[in-house]
């Protein structure tokens, strides 16, 4: 009885494993970025809105890059944002209270990408936590759009521009 336990175990164990190997043959990132203007007359302790340029996807290049195509992408996740202070230079993250971002397209609605609350650093780059929401039809898309939502803590003296760099995790069938 223990053998036949031990053997499924293993059986199981190999199983998975493979399960994981095959979706990191058929998996691959891709990077984005835009850019995000913060008023200096927006208000503080209030959320303020910021819409960003459309961001083009570029996703069917990177599709071709990774030998796969749209119609095979089944699972578009992201991975990690990160945003980084770009001007001015000098400018640390101390300003913000809290950020959200938010990913929509004009067929799809609108659903949280990552967020960051109680911002306590003197940094001028941030990690933010990515939400675990399937984003493939944004990706697939030609284009999509960013807004922002932010919280200050102090006032700006000057508009802040952040680069937001995006990494997503595409998994695709094989065919």
């Amino acid at each position: 009885m223990k053998s036949k336990f031990v053997a499924v175990t293993l059986l199981l164990s190999l199983v998975l494993t493979s399960c994981d190997a095959v979706d990191d043959l058929l998996s691959f990132n891709i990077s984005n970025e835009t850019s995000i203007k913060i008023k200096s007359t927006s208000p503080i302790n209030l959320p303020s809105e910021i819409i960003t340029p459309d961001v083009t996807t570029n996703s069917s290049a990177e599709f071709e890059n990774n030998k796969t195509k749209a119609s095979l992408v089944k699972d578009v996740k992201i991975r990690s944002l990160k945003l980084a202070i770009s001007e001015p230079s000098d400018k640390t993250f101390t300003f913000l209270k809290s950020v959200h971002l938010y990913i929509s397209t004009t067929n799809s609605d609108e659903v949280e990408l990552a967020y960051q609350e109680n911002i306590n650093t003197s940094a001028n780059t941030i990690d933010l936590i990515c939400t675990d929401k399937k984003l493939d039809q944004y990706i697939k898309a030609d284009s999509y759009k960013i807004r922002t939502q932010v919280t200050l803590k102090e006032t700006l003296t000057k508009d802040v521009t952040v680069k937001a760099d995006m990494k997503f995790r595409v998994t695709a069938d094989p065919f």
